[in-house]
C-alpha cells in the first residue's frame, strides 16, 4: 500500500473541514496567521487578507485557502497540518485521514495475529511460572541441603540472591520473548 501524501490527506479532509461548526473563525484566522507569519512563501500577505476577508463567509474562505494549499504542494499541505493541529488539536484527531491511516495500521498489526505468530499464554502461565520459580529459589535457599544427597547444588543452582536474580531474569526474558513471538 501506498503512503498518502499531504495534498492527497488534504483532497479526503476537506469535506470533513468545511462541513459546519468544525473550524471557528477564530481557528481558522489563526491558521492563516500562522501559514503567513511563519512561512510568507506559503500564503502571502495578499493571500492571507483575501482568506481572511469578513466579505466573504467562513466556508468559502477555507475552502479557497484549502484550494490554494493543494495547488501549491506537499510542504505546504504538511504545514497547514501541523498548523491545524496546534490551533484545532481535537479536531485534527478526528480527520478522516488519520483514522484511514490507524485502521491501515491496526490491520497490518491484526495480520500478524491471525496468522499465530503471538503465542496464546497469558497473565495467569506467567504468574505460575514465577510462583514456581521463586517457591524453588526460596525453598532451596532456606532449607540447606544435605551434603550426601545433593552436593554442589548451591553452586549449580545459584543460591546467592544475585544469581537467583540473574536465572530468574533470564527465564522470564525467554519466556517473554516466546510470548510475544519475537517482536
Amino acid at each position: 500500500m501506498t503512503e498518502q501524501t499531504y495534498c492527497d490527506r488534504l483532497v479526503q479532509d476537506t469535506p470533513f473541514l468545511t462541513g459546519p461548526g468544525r473550524l471557528s473563525e477564530q481557528q481558522v484566522d489563526r491558521i492563516i496567521l500562522q501559514l503567513n507569519r511563519y512561512y510568507p512563501q506559503i500564503l502571502s500577505n495578499k493571500d492571507a487578507e483575501k482568506f481572511r476577508s469578513p466579505k466573504a463567509s467562513l466556508r468559502m474562505r477555507l475552502c479557497d485557502l484549502l484550494g490554494h494549499l493543494q495547488r501549491s504542494g506537499e510542504r505546504d499541505c504538511q504545514e497547514f497540518y501541523r498548523a491545524l493541529y496546534i490551533h484545532a488539536q481535537p479536531l485534527h484527531s478526528h480527520l478522516p485521514s488519520r483514522h484511514a491511516l490507524q485502521d491501515s495500521d491496526c490491520t497490518e498489526l491484526d495480520s500478524g495475529a491471525a496468522s499465530g505468530e503471538l503465542s496464546d499464554r497469558g497473565p495467569v502461565a506467567f504468574l505460575a511460572c514465577l510462583g514456581l520459580a521463586a517457591g524453588l529459589a526460596l525453598l532451596l535457599y532456606c532449607c540447606p541441603p544435605d551434603p550426601k544427597v545433593l552436593p554442589g547444588s548451591r553452586r549449580v543452582l545459584g543460591f546467592s540472591p544475585v544469581i537467583i536474580d540473574r536465572h530468574v531474569s533470564r527465564f522470564l526474558l525467554t519466556f517473554l520473548t516466546d510470548d510475544l513471538g519475537g517482536l
